[in-house]
């Protein structure tokens, strides 16, 4: 299949263990399954600074870390990324697919840190360049669902936050998707991995057509 005219710029969010990264993957297997050249990153990271920032905000060592400052440095990691790779991308007609992007940032820095939604607005145009994602998916599960998955491995910085962290953070996912319902498609991270990507599939049909998935 031909390059798509404009790409397509797709993000996935939610809390923790939400299984974010098995439907990426699964994603990944379709589209080289119709030849359809993609690009997949995740935020923090995707380039070399920002996976070198990404290093610093997720280290655990650092619990001294202010949510200013870690809010600063999601946004510089996030205009590297922004500049270097996304855009590129998309402009030679890839389809991107980023587990996590600004969203993200509302929901950890805006209202679980709770700081200023207004100064995250600003930071977030000036990092993203103004870019939007056309398509967002919400794997929405318990915070006590997400927490049980990754409790065998070892923990990040933000991962290591308590329930009520992690509680406000998935209120705040689903406060977005509402208010941006002609991007956002919510799915319940409760159920098998293979409907989930059916269903995500479904969603993206009007992209990339039907396939045998």
């Amino acid at each position: 299949m031909t390059p798509l005219s404009k790409g397509l710029f797709i993000t996935f969010e939610g809390i923790e263990g939400s299984g974010k990264s098995t439907q990426v993957k699964m994603l990944v297997e379709a589209l080289q399954a119709r030849a359809i050249p993609y690009v997949t990153t995740r935020e923090p990271g995707g380039t070399a600074i920002s996976e070198a920032i990404r290093s610093v905000l997720l280290n655990p060592d650092f619990s001294m870390m202010t949510p200013e400052t870690e809010l600063l440095l999601y946004c510089a990691s996030r205009a590297q990324h922004t500049a270097e790779l996304i855009l590129p991308a998309l402009n030679q007609g890839k389809v991107v697919i980023c587990d996590r992007y600004y969203d993200s940032t509302y929901a950890y820095q805006g209202a679980a840190r709770e700081l200023n939604e207004t100064l995250i607005d600003y930071l977030t145009q000036f990092a993203t360049y103004g870019r939007i994602p056309d398509l967002t998916f919400l794997l929405d599960v318990p915070v006590q669902t997400g927490l049980s998955r990754i409790k065998s491995r070892e923990l990040d910085r933000l991962e290591k936050e308590n329930s009520a962290f992690h509680q406000r953070v998935r209120e705040q996912f689903l406060f977005i998707a509402n208010k941006c319902r002609s991007r956002y498609v919510v799915l319940n991270g409760e159920k098998k991995p293979e409907e989930i990507h059916r269903q995500i599939i479904n969603a993206l049909q009007p992209f990339i057509g039907e396939g045998n998935d």
